[in-house]
């Protein structure tokens, strides 16, 4: 870390200056080597009359600061201090695509709300624009789950289309998703912390991950593991260097325990934990690729529906029997095996993970997709679920 150079860069605005200039204070607090707060030179002289053509300044600002940037990181360099990573605030998106061109790895830090980015992503990524069509939302709205509805006086003002500044702000947002989705290692830097935005975050992080990149991982809402054991698919989860995301439900004093003791290792980015989430809305989602379960059945036909291979550790009932078929019937996923005393070990989770999300787990994800389009036909008008349900209320009419 003491050989690293950070090189951190902000609109020349005083709430985007202030954050950077806050979390370069942090990084050399936190060991980091050489810190360089890059600026521009020239003020505004006197009599410059003021102006609202936001899309100029900011259309200036790309093109005066990109050439800049890339003369300062080439200057940097050729002085023997080159620059090991780039961080960059709101509004500057093209300096992503200036450190890419530069082989330099590049954080976004966002000065804003974690809530008010997500619901940008939101805005881009999943309704495809404020919702207007939804007969039970107010037109304009945005929903996140475990939030309240956020009504068209609640977004950033910026989204609405009857905004100033919205057709120049909502460009730039969208190259600030788009330049993240490039990266195959995006870099999220949150102004704030896990317990005051954490249903924020959890759309923030597993956004941007890689597709079929992120492992979601639950044992549904009856077992209870044993604190030696989730150690130990923790440490496996680890050791595969993927994301992850877990749900832990909480069961007394050892789940709080766990939870606390692992704090550092989810901080790091490894991964998130919460205690509930919407799973249909995660298994859809482009970024999960495999769900690591129990194999109770609600959770294995939800896999199956989505297209997601799955990884199982089944703990009683039918889940030992849905694992078999699920291993050696559907072909998609791999089931894990237990030792002596019937403890998953974490090698075992890292081979099970590495066959299904590695290069030996294509077949899986092949049939994974087959058995989704299977299972979206039999409930499609003239499949066989919906003809039997049909069938069902024909015979008590």
């Amino acid at each position: 870390m003491e050989n690293k150079h950070f090189l951190l860069i902000a609109l020349p605005a005083q709430g985007h200056i202030n954050p950077m200039f806050q979390l370069g204070k942090c990084l050399i607090h936190a060991g980091a080597g050489r810190i360089t707060f890059a600026t521009t030179a020239h003020g505004l002289g006197d009599g410059i009359k003021p102006t609202n053509d936001t899309h100029r300044i900011m259309a200036e600002i790309e093109r005066v600061g990109s050439q800049t940037l890339t003369e300062l990181l080439l200057s940097l360099s050729k002085e023997g201090n080159p620059v090991s990573y780039l961080i960059y605030t709101l509004l500057l998106p093209w300096a992503a695509d200036v450190a890419r061109y530069m082989s330099i790895p590049s954080a976004f830090l966002c000065i804003q709300s974690t809530t008010a980015f997500a619901l940008c992503y939101c805005f881009f990524e999943e309704d495809d624009g404020v919702d207007e069509s939804d007969d039970k939302r107010p037109p304009g709205s945005i929903e996140m789950h475990g939030l309240p509805l956020f009504t068209s006086r609640d977004i950033p003002s910026f989204l609405l289309p009857d905004d100033p500044h919205a057709s120049t702000l909502i460009p730039v947002f969208q190259q600030h998703i788009q330049a993240l989705k490039k990266d195959s290692n995006p870099c999220v830097l949150l102004n704030t912390s896990d317990s005051l935005e954490e249903e924020a975050i959890r759309v923030i992080m597993v956004g941007f991950k890689t597709k079929g990149s992120v492992v979601y991982v639950s044992f549904g809402s009856l077992a209870v593991l044993q604190t030696n054991q989730m150690e130990k698919i923790l440490l496996g989860l680890i050791g595969t260097s993927r994301p992850f995301l877990w749900v832990i439900r909480p069961s007394g004093s050892d789940s709080r325990e766990f939870e606390e003791k692992i704090k550092d290792k989810v901080n790091e980015g490894v991964g998130l934990i919460v205690p509930w989430c919407s799973q249909m809305e995660v298994l859809t989602h482009e970024s999960i690729g495999c769900f690591m379960m129990h194999c109770g059945w609600n959770s294995t036909v939800e896999s199956l529906a989505t297209g997601v291979p799955v990884v199982g550790f089944p703990q009683f009932s039918d889940q030992t029997t849905n694992a078999k078929m699920v291993e050696e019937v559907w072909r998609t996923g791999a089931r894990a095996r237990v030792n002596e005393d019937g403890t998953l070990e974490a090698e075992e989770i890292e081979r099970c993970l590495e066959m299904v999300m590695g290069q030996r787990g294509e077949e899986m994800r092949r049939n994974a997709k087959k058995w989704k389009a299977l299972t979206l036909e039999a409930v499609m008008e003239g499949g066989s679920s919906y003809n039997n349900l049909k069938a069902f209320l024909e015979r008590i009419e």
